[in-house]
């Protein structure tokens, strides 16, 4: 099991945290825009940061550990997740239909909180109760790919039941079985996927279309109109595609050999700048002409901004994920993964995605989407076709010591 990190952040670390949380996805709410996701700072950050923040760091991990199970006789669920991240009724914002329904069919209340803001702020909430071996008084929880993978090397999240998960066992799409970090899904479901696209205005571009990382580097008709994202996995993640590289397995040289190309990029002004979700104002109105962008907001800009196009690079693009796990001692487990099977049937999966617009992990879900919003069925970026799926590439996970040296990298490139 891996340990804690207690070291201090460098600065090049710190500078990328302050960067997520001042225009990254750390910045953002839900629907409209993209929140806390998988930036390699808040990777370290959220230990790190914690650790010098005060909360004392644990010698080691505490393995996983269960309690009895009260699901029999405690009809409740307690479930933490972001912000406008679940259907609300349109005419009674505190009603959740499939929540709602859920609990009409089980007969298992469920208590929702909206507490989580962004991974850090929410690791530092359940931190000292799971390295003591405590309740954290949730049964389930909602965060992103890295810091599941740390909960999960920690051992402070119990293994699923399969018995209990038999939706999700058979409708979780194949692009999202097999993360590095919970090889066959062991511990987590994911909840949504999170796309990096590439982002053009038809009317900036002339009417061509920008189909590679390439043509954002290259292209002098695009010069010093180009963004890319201030997420050091998205941006170096897209450019190592290019490249020929697998974002899943790369080297050190890998690594370098592709901030090198972003530098010569930004050399030549070919890159106006770096950017958080801040790009979508600037592609809208045509200021900026192309760039990296997150599918969540483009779906949305499109709605109000016919300009604005999208395209999947023919090598492949960077997909991230939000997941669901029961944390160690949780009260309820058995209901907790009725909760997460539940959200794998086709009918409360398309309702959750017609309502949050997010990459649905759910095979099958098509159909029953498209009688509540043919548009959003038809949309890949929330329904990613055949093609898109096998085009779907994740980011590696990172040991410390590559954390520390690529954000520093990545900030000195940024200039951050």
């Amino acid at each position: 099991m891996e340990q804690y990190e207690p070291h201090r952040l460098s600065p090049a670390q710190l500078a990328a945290m302050h960067r997520s949380y001042r225009n990254g996805r750390a910045a953002l709410t839900r629907r409209t825009l993209l929140r806390a996701s998988t930036g390699g700072a808040l990777a370290i950050g959220g230990l790190g940061a914690l650790s010098a923040c005060g909360i004392p760091a644990a010698g080691k991990s505490q393995g996983e550990v269960s309690s009895d199970d009260h699901s029999a006789k405690e009809k409740r669920v307690s479930f933490s997740n972001w912000t406008e991240y679940m259907d609300v009724d349109e005419k009674d914002e505190n009603r959740r239909p499939t929540l709602d329904a859920f609990t009409k069919r089980t007969g298992i209340t469920v208590k929702y909180t909206e507490d989580i803001n962004d991974n850090v702020e929410f690791f530092g909430k359940i931190k000292p109760q799971l390295a003591a071996g405590q309740e954290t008084g949730r049964d389930l929880i909602c965060v992103t790919d890295w810091l599941a993978a740390r909960l999960i090397r920690f051992g402070w999240v119990q293994k699923l039941d399969p018995a209990n998960l038999p939706h999700a066992y058979t409708n979780l799409s194949a692009q999202f079985r097999d993360p590095d970090w919970d090889p066959g899904r062991s511990y987590s479901y994911p909840w949504t996927g999170i796309s990096t696209v590439i982002a053009y205005n038809k009317k900036a571009t002339g009417g061509r279309e920008i189909t590679s990382v390439s043509q954002l580097l290259d292209d002098p008709k695009l010069k010093g109109r180009v963004g890319f994202l201030s997420e050091m996995r998205d941006t170096v993640g897209m450019t190592l595609i290019d490249m020929g590289k697998d974002p899943a397995d790369f080297t050190d040289d890998d690594f370098d050999a592709s901030i090198a190309r972003l530098q010569k990029a930004v050399d030549k002004k070919q890159i106006r700048r770096f950017t958080g979700n801040d790009y979508t104002s600037d592609l809208a109105k045509g200021d900026m002409a192309a760039c990296l962008g997150w599918a969540g907001d483009i779906v949305q800009l499109q709605a109000d901004s016919p300009d604005v196009g999208f395209h999947i690079p023919d090598q492949g693009y960077i997909t991230s994920t939000d997941n669901l796990l029961v944390p160690n001692k949780a009260r309820h487990k058995k209901n907790a993964e009725r909760l997460i099977d539940y959200y794998y049937e086709p009918e409360p999966a398309a309702r959750l995605a017609a309502y949050i617009n997010y990459v649905c992990p759910v095979d099958g879900v098509r159909d029953a989407l498209a009688r509540i919003d043919a548009d959003a069925a038809s949309n890949p970026l929330i329904i990613p076709d055949k093609e898109m799926k096998e085009k779907s590439r994740a980011f590696r996970s990172l040991t410390p010591k590559e954390e520390t040296a690529y954000e520093e990298k990545f900030a000195k490139l940024t200039g951050a």
